[in-house]
């Protein structure tokens, strides 16, 4: 079996999880994340994947995924954005755990998607430099999406969260000489998704 069958493997794993999820079947309780939590910090921890995903308090990761502790290797930023920091992130958990599968994922009614389109559109101006920056990553992905006539916000915005999803999973196949090698190799796999707020639903995409 090859390193990218692993990865084929964990995406049906998380699909299950996240069918169990919206089926209200979760099999997660509080007293075996417990036990994990406390065998982990002994024995160190063994994540199976790596997602890079958006801050939003309303998408939490392991949940819609019914995963344990230990599960998964999150990395949350605003807009799941590509930066250098959150590229080490990726980095370290790859090279350090050897995991197999890298999922960036976004979610509808992305606030910083929605601040970014506002910021385009509307000439809003941008609160921070902090803020700015992470607006500036996402801007050029979906500028051409902000131009698109005659269509509501609501669909430019859904849109743009796909859009903004494709770019960073392919910013991030070449954001590092480590990673771009990964890939070449077939050493890893990264995948795009979206979460659907209203639905619970996850979507992977085909990037």
């Amino acid at each position: 079996m090859t390193e990218l069958d692993d990865a084929n493997l964990i995406v049906e794993d998380l699909k299950r999880g996240n069918q169990r999820f919206l089926e209200g079947r979760s099999v997660q309780s509080s007293e075996s994340s417990l036990i994990k939590l406390k065998d982990f910090a002994k024995r160190g921890q063994f994540p199976k994947a790596i997602v890079l995903c958006c801050s939003d308090s309303r998408a939490p990761v392991e949940m819609i995924f019914d995963q344990d502790i230990g599960d998964l290797f999150v990395i949350r930023v605003a807009g799941n954005i590509i930066a250098p920091s959150l590229v080490g992130s990726v980095e370290f958990a790859a090279s350090t755990f050897g995991i197999k599968l890298v999922v960036v994922m976004g979610h509808s009614k992305c606030g910083a998607v929605t601040a970014t389109l506002d910021h385009i559109i509307k000439a809003e101006a941008i609160p921070s430099e902090n803020i700015h920056d992470i607006v500036s990553r996402i801007k050029p992905h979906i500028f051409s999406i902000s131009q698109i006539p005659g269509i509501s916000f609501e669909e430019r915005t859904a849109l743009a969260v796909k859009t903004n999803v494709i770019a960073s999973t392919a910013e991030l196949s070449y954001s590092s000489r480590l990673i771009e090698n990964l890939v070449k190799n077939g050493k890893i796999q990264i995948l795009g998704a979206v979460l659907d707020l209203d639905t619970g639903l996850v979507e992977f995409l085909k990037t």
